[in-house]
């Protein structure tokens, strides 16, 4: 950090980085209200099954331009070394990673408990009250004698 600024364009740089990330979340807002039909005239957007998807992607890559800048100009990590960077994006990667991984878990959970409790309400007919002996048609084997009367 060699190039020192003073504390009035400190403060410019500051209030700038605040009117970016108010007019990303400003856009962010236009859209998600925008995808969903409650702006006038745009309703007819809500009854389009394909424009959530792209509303979607604006949405999740304005948000994460966002950490991006907060974490690059807020946090400092312009003036960092690009192995102290990779320290502190690595895991913040590892994150997403892990709640994507989480997520698709939670769904397969889901589907699951959904298959059994089709398969629980499912009404089986109760099997006749026999004894097991009966149920095996047991037929006592003569037994078979061999000696001296033969």
């Amino acid at each position: 950090m060699a190039d020192h600024m003073s504390y009035e364009e400190s403060k410019a740089l500051v209030f700038k980085g605040l009117g970016l990330l108010a007019a990303v979340t400003l856009i962010e807002v236009f859209f998600s209200l925008a995808g969903k039909g409650y702006i006038p005239g745009m309703g007819f957007l809500a009854d389009i099954e394909w424009v959530k998807y792209p509303v979607g992607l604006v949405l999740i890559s304005l948000s994460l331009y966002k950490a991006y800048f907060i974490i690059y100009d807020f946090m400092h990590l312009r003036y960092e070394v690009s192995s102290m960077a990779a320290t502190i994006l690595l895991p913040v990667a590892l994150l997403f990673w892990a709640m994507v991984a989480f997520f698709q878990e939670g769904s397969v959970w889901g589907e699951r408990r959904a298959l059994i409790a089709e398969k629980n309400s499912i009404e089986v007919a109760a099997p006749p009250a026999v004894s097991p002996i009966e149920q095996a048609d047991f037929q006592p084997a003569t037994p078979e004698v061999r000696g001296q009367d033969q």
